[in-house]
């Protein structure tokens, strides 16, 4: 039994905690005008909110294409990750293997035996799209290459990209690799979650093993992160059979955006209709401001738990998706939580979530989640919680 709690949002006025872990399948695609052709040149095209996911726009978005080096931005969600668990740090130095080495196209230049850090690999990958150095990265979170294409389809299929599969860590051209703009759509976004990736996704320029005799200076391909006022990230891609590729981000205010396009025809239209569909979006939407990382929505009852009392928190912040000039107040909430949880609970265990609607109709669905672990509870715990009850003890 789930206990439900309305709430209204009026212009102004915040009264329920949300988590933004949402689900992409559940935001409705909002209508553009039959004139507005944002990509006209791409094969393929999606432009949504990072927030919530609401597609803004989209032009054969479910169409498996060939995804050049934009599959890295799988490699560095898998890497933040092992970076977020503790598995690996930044500061890390990963020996590099001949086969990581042996990587043509773009590169770092990497050398067989060579060591360099987590955080400067990450860098080449983020910015100048070095196949050698997603190698040394795969390698080095999952032992093997092969083991980490695994790990990347598996999180594929966690995050419900149907379109997608992977034969690799960097990109290069090979038999039944492919994806869609909103498979890419669905994993930029969910890179995104790791607030720190901009950090390097949004560098014009840096350099590598700058005191040695072998400096490396490191470019964006992303040329926007300098052009476009905003954009931060996130990944380009490029082969014969791709065209030109772009995973893109802007955020201006709290309003941020993922642009994808696939098959563009060369670099500058291809730039050209990202900046074309960030323009429409902020032209068109805003965004207000509701609930940061880490708000508690309330706290659970957790039956046979460790502690007998659970926060229920936002896993990070949310803003509210509204046409411009729109009234916040047409939008409600309910918030479903059960009564109590049951031990074992694990940090990031989704418990309930949080329904945005618009006159009736859902346009936002939100994951609330558990902070923190809590174990089941000893039997010792459990015997001295019976008789403090029993003597009405606190």
């Amino acid at each position: 039994m789930h206990k439900t709690i309305r709430a209204f949002f009026f212009t102004g006025l915040a009264t329920v905690f949300l988590a933004a872990n949402v689900a992409w399948a559940q935001p409705k695609p909002q209508p553009v005008p039959s004139s507005v052709n944002l990509a006209q040149n791409a094969v393929s095209a999606i432009l949504i909110d990072a927030d919530t996911g609401t597609v803004l726009y989209e032009k054969n978005s479910r169409l498996k294409l060939p995804p050049a080096s934009i599959t890295k931005i799988m490699t560095l969600l898998l890497v933040m990750e092992a970076i977020d668990r503790g598995k690996i740090k930044l500061t890390d130095k990963v020996r590099v293997s001949e086969y990581a080495a042996s990587m043509g196209g773009s590169q770092i230049f990497l050398e067989p035996g060579e060591e360099m850090t987590v955080e400067d690999l990450i860098k080449g990958v983020a910015v100048a799209s070095g196949n050698d150095a997603s190698v040394a990265l795969a390698e080095y979170v999952a032992g093997t290459e092969e083991a980490f294409v695994a790990m990347m389809n598996e999180k594929a299929r966690q995050l419900g990209m149907t379109d997608t599969r992977f034969a690799n860590s960097n990109g290069l051209p090979a038999p039944d690799h492919y994806t869609s703009a909103r498979d890419i759509a669905i994993m930029s976004r969910e890179l995104l979650k790791y607030e720190a990736i901009t950090k390097y996704t949004g560098l014009y320029q840096d350099y590598l093993r700058k005191d040695t005799n072998r400096p490396f200076w490191l470019v964006n391909t992303n040329r926007l992160v300098r052009f476009y006022p905003g954009c931060d990230g996130l990944k380009t891609g490029y082969t014969s059979e791709a065209k030109f590729c772009l995973s893109a981000t802007a955020k201006r205010d709290n309003f941020r955006v993922i642009a994808v396009v696939l098959g563009e025809p060369d670099t500058k239209t291809r730039n050209a209709e990202v900046a074309k569909m960030f323009d429409y979006a902020f032209s068109q939407y805003t965004t207000k401001p509701l609930y940061q990382r880490g708000d508690v929505i309330q706290e659970l009852p957790v039956e046979k738990g460790e502690r007998e009392r659970l926060p229920v928190v936002a896993a990070r912040h949310f803003n509210l998706l509204m046409k411009r000039g729109e009234d916040a107040g047409q939008y409600q909430t309910t918030v479903e939580l059960p009564e109590r949880v049951l031990a074992p609970v694990k940090a990031g265990d989704v418990l309930g979530h949080v329904v945005v609607t618009k006159q009736g109709q859902e346009v936002a669905r939100l994951d609330l989640v558990a902070p923190v672990d809590v174990g089941a509870a000893t039997f010792g715990q459990l015997w001295q919680r019976a008789l403090n009850r029993l003597l009405h003890l606190p």
